[in-house]
């Protein structure tokens, strides 16, 4: 099954998608995310994981500061933080790492004024799950700096995303979401070629909700930009497991999605993934054509 190529510029260079799946390596140095919170507080230690993960086969770093983790059986929600702060937690890294590196790093961020210290520092995409909802001048500083971004979508805010979630049609409305936010982003002088799109597992989705988008993701194809999955040890990869021990689940997921044309899989197993994602990138050559 053959997926869209395309090529998404950055400061680095260019980000070739299609023929191979990209992976996105997750550095949480928070305290509180769901999965590895407080494992990479310490900068030495992220930056020693990031380094791992490259030499693991990432081929994007994507640095985040502030949890997303909504309440759930592991805990209270995140709590929110002062830009201050979340740059605090991730600049330091962004600068040692982008000094060593030529792979593009992705700020994974919400608020304008981050985004903007990271990319001066040396990160060359902002993933905004928000999909440019939350701050106003996201939209600003994407197109002043000319960076790719990656627009999320998820129904509510962190804090409330599984507090009921509900849909006509998650898929229907979740290329509905896209086709608003794309137009917003190309309203506020983004280029087209920087949108990458992300349906957003586990965020406002009920386990059927995810487990329809995984087998629709083909859909998303008509919308004409790269697709990118982040199921990662989510609940619905394992619902009865620890976020360590979903692993398989998440492997299946991704497996799926790059059946179905994903271009970029954000995940925490990058040693892992790269070895499903070889044998999965040969496994579509001999694949009928994708028809959205």
């Amino acid at each position: 099954m053959l997926r869209p190529n395309f090529q998404i510029k950055h400061p680095k260079g260019v980000l070739k998608l299609g023929p191979k799946t990209c992976i996105m390596g997750i550095l949480n140095t928070t305290p509180d995310s769901f999965s590895d919170g407080g494992k990479y507080i310490d900068p030495l230690k992220a930056l020693d994981r990031a380094h791992e993960m490259i030499d693991q086969g990432a081929d994007i770093i994507d640095i985040g500061g502030e949890s997303t983790r909504p309440k759930g059986p592991y805990g209270e929600g995140a709590q929110d933080i002062s830009v201050e702060e979340e740059c605090h937690r991730t600049l330091p890294i962004i600068q040692q790492l982008a000094a060593k590196t030529t792979l593009p790093i992705s700020i994974d961020t919400t608020k304008s004024e981050v985004a903007k210290q990271a990319i001066e520092a040396g990160a060359s995409i902002v993933n905004d799950i928000s999909a440019l909802r939350f701050d106003p001048k996201m939209s600003e500083i994407i197109a002043r700096y000319h960076v790719p971004v990656v627009l999320m979508h998820m129904q509510g805010t962190p804090k409330t995303m599984q507090q009921n979630p509900t849909y006509a049609d998650v898929t229907e409305d979740v290329l509905c979401f896209f086709k608003r936010q794309i137009n917003h982003a190309l309203n506020a002088g983004i280029s087209h070629a920087h949108i990458i799109l992300d349906p957003g597992f586990g965020f406002g989705k009920r386990f059927e909700h995810n487990l329809q988008l995984l087998g629709q993701l083909c859909a998303f194809h008509t919308l004409n930009c790269p697709i990118l999955v982040g199921p990662s040890r989510k609940q619905f990869t394992g619902p009865n497991e620890e976020p360590s021990k979903r692993v398989p689940g998440t492997i299946a997921a991704i497996s799926q999605s790059i059946l179905l044309g994903a271009h970029i899989v954000r995940v925490h197993d990058v040693w892992e993934t790269r070895q499903a994602t070889r044998l999965l990138d040969q496994t579509r050559l001999s694949m009928p054509p994708l028809n959205p």
